[in-house]
């Protein structure tokens, strides 16, 4: 592809949309001329240039192209909407969220999310009543909320025969996709991301700790390459509160926030060249090793991605929410260390909240969550209340004892 492909593509779909001859364009002012052309001034018109960053991809000047032609000619246009859109987020970010050429015109800024979770079950449609809660969550959390890959999915099938099909098999298109969409968004600095991701593959960590694991400057490339990361939706920073201070955490820890690239860099990259020798072709996916325990863990991941289903279950929309994050202290002078999966911060409140995906749930999570409440250094007048969301055999004593405030079971957050 070459810039001046990318400005006859341009002119051709032009051409396709309004039936108009196709212009001819030397380059992309001339290309902007004729979409001002084909737009006319009396009725409403929406222009989506979709995937603005391929378009710009091959010439350093194409924002300023298209902000020229926007204050001389599309401006004018009363009735014209005008939508950029594309999933290189730092381009957008540096050639026109952030530049100066385009404040004051810009009217709306989305970041699309990927779907909740009750959003996620119209991909079973009639087949929803009849699927098993644990089919659904496997899926879930494997493909997250991403549409793309929740239409991947065959509802006829069981979770474990489309995990196979889409992920352990050497034509599987998310055995595939990982490389496709890292390609895409990041270009150049694919490598640097790819290594930082991995590391947090492993668990969450701060810029300082991933410093040391990579080998690199923490002042450098690496804070940025975070942040566009963070951007682009594969990370999110834990930007809380330390319950203890009331004061914004000193370090920020990071953790790999999209359940796909968890799962690939965990459990499908490892296991390559077994999936292209066709290994796993009959393999029932429960007995891998470690299977149980990294599904826990995607299983977790699901549930702090979708905060606002457990804020509609505890009665904290409308509330003073000061901070939503998981909680980390390491041990030291201080006492033990205390890691906290997600922690709810109010003036006169806290809510910790323990996430559990096991077969059999026993009061040891009682001994557990109770262990960390007494590592926390609160100030007075702070109440704590405690919350389990979980999947699988719920002891009946854990709800009737009253340890936990609030006892959710999966389902209720899924809205079935």
């Amino acid at each position: 592809m070459t810039n001046a492909r990318q400005i006859e593509n341009f002119c051709e779909r032009l051409s396709h949309a309004t039936g108009r001859v196709q212009a001819k364009a030397d380059g992309w002012a001339q290309a902007f001329d004729a979409l001002a052309e084909a737009i006319s001034g009396r009725e409403k018109t929406i222009v989506f240039l979709d995937e603005i960053s391929w378009m710009g991809r091959y010439d350093s000047a194409f924002a300023g192209f298209l902000k020229t032609a926007w204050d001389t000619q599309l401006s004018k246009k009363s009735k014209l909407i005008l939508v950029v859109a594309g999933s290189v987020s730092a381009w957008i970010q540096q050639n026109i969220q952030k530049s100066k050429a385009y404040v004051g015109r810009l009217s709306l800024d989305i970041t699309l999310e990927e779907l909740p979770i009750d959003d996620c079950l119209a991909f079973w449609g009639a087949r929803l009543k009849r699927t098993a809660l644990r089919e659904i969550l496997d899926a879930l959390s494997v493909t997250g909320g991403v549409p793309k890959y929740l239409s991947e999915l065959d509802p006829s099938l069981s979770a474990d025969d489309n995990i196979r099909r889409l992920c352990f098999d050497a034509n599987g298109y998310l055995f595939k996709d990982f490389n496709r969409i890292f390609d895409d968004v990041f270009d150049s600095t694919v490598a640097s991301k790819k290594r930082i991701v991995t590391a947090l593959s492993e668990g969450p960590a701060s810029v300082s700790e991933l410093a040391v694991k990579l080998g690199s400057d923490p002042n450098g490339h690496l804070s940025k390459d975070l942040a566009e990361l963070v951007e682009a939706g594969f990370v999110a920073p834990g930007e809380g509160i330390n319950p203890e201070t009331g004061k914004r955490v000193r370090e920020v820890r990071y953790r790999l926030k999209d359940n796909y690239t968890r799962f690939y860099l965990t459990y499908i990259e490892p296991k390559t060249a077994a999936i292209r020798a066709g290994v796993f072709k009959y393999t029932t996916l429960e007995s891998l090793p470690g299977w149980d325990a990294i599904m826990g863990l995607q299983f977790e991941n699901l549930v702090l991605n979708n905060f606002r289903a457990i804020a509609r279950e505890i009665g904290l929309i409308g509330k003073n929410v000061e901070s939503v994050a998981p909680y980390f202290r390491r041990g030291g002078k201080r006492g033990e260390g205390v890691q906290i999966d997600l922690l709810v911060q109010l003036p006169k409140c806290v809510y910790v909240i323990e996430v559990k995906r096991q077969k059999h749930l026993t009061q040891a999570i009682e001994e557990e969550v109770s262990r960390k409440i007494d590592r926390l250094t609160l100030p007075k007048g702070k109440s704590v209340k405690t919350v389990l969301i979980y999947e699988g055999d719920l002891n009946r004593s854990l709800e009737e004892d009253g340890f936990f405030d609030f006892v959710l079971p999966i389902d209720r957050l899924l809205s079935i």
